[in-house]
């Protein structure tokens, strides 16, 4: 394993102070603002642990989830929501026929694993859609709703083609993964991806990002997981109707559909043009036949 040169210069485990970019040494990343940041999830490394999901409640303080099973899933969470901001999908795939498989291929197993979380779009639709200007884009091409200016109208919600952004029942404003907004402003690395034991989670710019999962994808290729391809990432799946890019994009090595992805995200401001001139069509319409029925009397 590589270590970063600066790690030499704090030898002890008690610090006077925090560490000046501490991401560079965790992340192998130094946040500057101006630049793109965001998340590569290999899905093929995630083991389910769910560290991301208690990490990321414990630093945004977060209430947990019912310590309880829903029965339909060995995941307790369910889904993304108001106080979940990252969430771990278990998908358990079947075989021929329904029926468990017991022989697999190399590298394969039942289970399908991944730490899902906000996309963080480019363009993001939810930001399309808020009229308070609550939702915005930060200095590190991340999406924020800031609670304070959002007055729960709800207009995000059905905006995101990933069902992501919530408005929570406790106090009325709509709540989503800042991808730590104040951690990166320090120069600390997101952390869910810190606490990720697998490096399923990768923190960085989102052009070593991109680098980086093409020759993951090329080397699942070389060991026969010729189903690995990328899903978010520019010229992929998810980048697509109005969307350029995810910034939180991911590895994938089945259909979108089985992990709770859609195939082809859309924006609603892709729809508004089309739509309101069909509105305005069908007022026309409307318009000319009372003028032909009650013009004549």
């Amino acid at each position: 394993m590589s270590v970063h040169p600066r790690a030499r210069d704090y030898p002890n485990s008690r610090l006077a102070a925090p560490i000046d970019q501490e991401a560079e040494l965790t992340a192998g990343a130094r946040i500057n603002p101006g630049r793109r940041y965001g998340f590569f999830t290999d899905t093929t490394l995630c083991i389910g642990c769910k560290a991301c999901e208690v990490a990321c409640k414990e630093w945004n303080a977060l209430p947990s989830e019912p310590g309880e099973l829903s029965g339909h899933s060995y995941d307790n969470t369910g889904s993304l929501g108001a106080s979940t901001w990252r969430h771990v999908a278990f998908v358990e795939k079947e075989g021929p026929g329904g029926v468990r498989a017991h022989e697999l291929d190399a590298f394969q197993s039942n289970w399908l694993m991944m730490s899902d979380v906000c996309k963080h779009c480019s363009p993001a639709p939810c930001l399309e859609a808020c009229p308070t200007g609550a939702i915005f884009r930060t200095e590190f091409d991340t999406v924020v709703v800031q609670q304070d200016i959002c007055n729960g109208c709800g207009y995000c919600v059905p905006a995101c083609p990933f069902g992501v952004v919530e408005v929570s029942p406790d106090d009325g404003k709509a709540h989503k993964c800042t991808l730590c907004y104040d951690r990166l402003k320090g120069g600390l690395e997101p952390a869910c991806a810190k606490a990720c034991p697998t490096d399923s989670i990768q923190f960085g710019e989102l052009e070593e990002l991109d680098r980086r999962a093409r020759a993951r994808v090329d080397d699942l290729h070389d060991r026969g997981v010729d189903g690995a391809y990328l899903y978010g990432a520019p010229d992929s799946p998810g980048a697509t109707g109005g969307l350029q890019r995810l910034n939180a994009f991911f590895l994938l090595t089945d259909e979108p559909e089985v992990y709770n992805l859609p195939r082809a995200p859309s924006r609603p401001a892709e729809r508004a043009a089309p739509s309101l001139g069909a509105g305005l069509a069908a007022a026309a319409g409307l318009m000319a036949a009372a003028f032909l029925l009650y013009g004549r009397r």
